[in-house]
């Protein structure tokens, strides 16, 4: 598949680690700031890094912004700012636009804008850190949206030895196995007669509120 180019807004802590991510994956990438330090630390880092301001809509389109496929506006307090490049960004075309936002109302703002994910950063790491500190067990979930979640179980000493079928994890709590991890080794569940041990980690499907009475039943049993 061919990489598609990215335009980073804002090269704070978040557009900087995305930036450089993006970057480390081989895609090109487009760097914006005004500030000139921000720049100059990520310019041997990504494709270019440029001085521009993020309001003017003459400056991303001199710096060449509508010629990426994707957007990331990651610029921080300035909410001004923020809906203005949103806007600009729109308006030079780029396919694809993500955006940093600051709280709830600024997330509608953005979303009406057309801006086709809107992140709030700060509260998506902690419903995630939340999740793992709820249920220990619980090692890292992904969301695949529609309220549907994969996580990634480890398997504690009550299921040593415990047949995926015999869980009846359909049944009781509407929820699939994926498979399991056990060290390096990657485990079907497909006809359900693997064996789980302890340690193994067990890979869930369902959705958020069947994964965590799941879990909440499991953490009673131990």
């Amino acid at each position: 598949m061919k990489n598609r180019s990215f335009a980073v807004i804002g090269l704070g802590t978040f557009g900087s680690t995305v930036a450089s991510e993006l970057a480390r994956f081989g895609n090109p990438v487009l760097g914006i700031d005004t500030d000139e330090r921000n720049v100059t630390r990520l310019a041997d880092v990504l494709t270019e890094a440029v001085i521009a301001d993020g309001k003017d809509e003459a400056a991303l389109k001199e710096a060449g912004v509508g010629n990426y496929d994707v957007a990331v506006i990651a610029i921080g307090e300035d909410l001004e700012a923020n809906i203005l490049c949103t806007m600009h960004v729109k308006m030079l075309g780029v396919e694809t636009i993500w955006v940093k936002a600051l709280n709830k109302t600024h997330h509608r703002i953005l979303s009406k804008l057309g801006a086709d994910r809107v992140i709030l950063p700060e509260q998506e790491i902690g419903q995630h850190i939340g999740q793992m500190l709820h249920n220990p067990l619980i090692r890292d979930y992904v969301s695949l949206g529609n309220g549907y979640h994969v996580v990634d179980l480890k398997v504690p000493a009550l299921l040593d030895g415990v047949s995926i079928k015999e869980m009846s994890l359909a049944e009781t709590y509407e929820l699939r196995a994926l498979g399991a991890m056990r060290e390096s080794q990657f485990l079907s569940c497909e006809n359900g007669e693997l064996r789980l041990k302890e340690g193994d980690k067990l890979l869930l499907l369902g959705k958020r509120p069947d994964l965590r009475r799941y879990g909440d039943d499991l953490r009673a049993r131990q």
